[in-house]
């Protein structure tokens, strides 16, 4: 739902993390769900389709479910549009430019890639002919995915010069030890999906959320 929502705020030039900032002041009985570049884990993009396969056996319709799961599904591609729009601004296309993936866990300051969205983001930049890279200080070398064809690589050190090197780098999850002030001020453009970079003050002209 949340990641719906954020799909339709961007439309209608809505920031829908301002939206939970502003849902959060409400003293009792709120919980903030965050949007992101889809899910990840061993449990949540798997286990509701057990529950809708044995509604299904029962003649019971789980829409919300379903339609959940399309949306989540979708979002590694809405990433990607994004993207495709903050680089046209730079007068550049995804092929040929210079793209690194910030993070390739399923979730923040963990090792564990299960069904992360950052492989198919990275599938996605790849047949669209990106040359591409990674960093995550949790996962120094790319493991083989059975459902994802990506290729051997080890993480890169965000140096200044690398990450000056760039065309763009796209924050796909919020690891705690990535210096987000650095990265903002060293690349030539950066694309949120996780408002990883709310407390950065300076540069950001160069921030695009997705």
């Amino acid at each position: 739902m949340v990641n719906e929502l954020k799909m339709l705020f961007d439309r209608i030039g809505i920031d829908v993390w301002e939206v939970i900032d502003a849902a959060k002041t409400k003293p009792f009985g709120f919980q903030a769900f965050y949007p992101g570049p889809g899910l990840g884990g061993h449990c949540i993009p798997i286990d509701p389709f057990y529950l809708s396969w044995v509604a299904r056996k029962h003649e019971m319709p789980t829409k919300f479910i379903e339609l959940a799961g399309e949306i989540n599904t979708s979002m590694p591609l809405y990433v990607i549009h994004r993207l495709a729009e903050a680089l046209n601004g730079h007068g550049k296309p995804i092929k040929g430019s210079r793209i690194c993936v910030l993070g390739v866990a399923y979730k923040k300051d963990v090792d564990d890639p299960r069904e992360s969205p950052s492989f198919k983001l990275m599938e996605l930049l790849m047949a669209r002919g990106a040359e591409l890279t990674y960093s995550d200080p949790h996962i120094p070398v790319l493991p083989k995915m059975r459902h994802y064809d990506v290729p051997e690589m080890t993480s890169q050190e965000l140096t200044p010069e690398f990450l000056e090197s760039l065309d763009c780098a796209l924050i796909a999850t919020d690891h705690t030890a990535f210096d987000y002030e650095a990265i903002v001020r060293h690349a030539p453009l950066v694309v949120d999906t996780r408002n990883a970079t709310k407390g950065v003050v300076e540069g950001r002209e160069k921030i695009v959320k997705a």
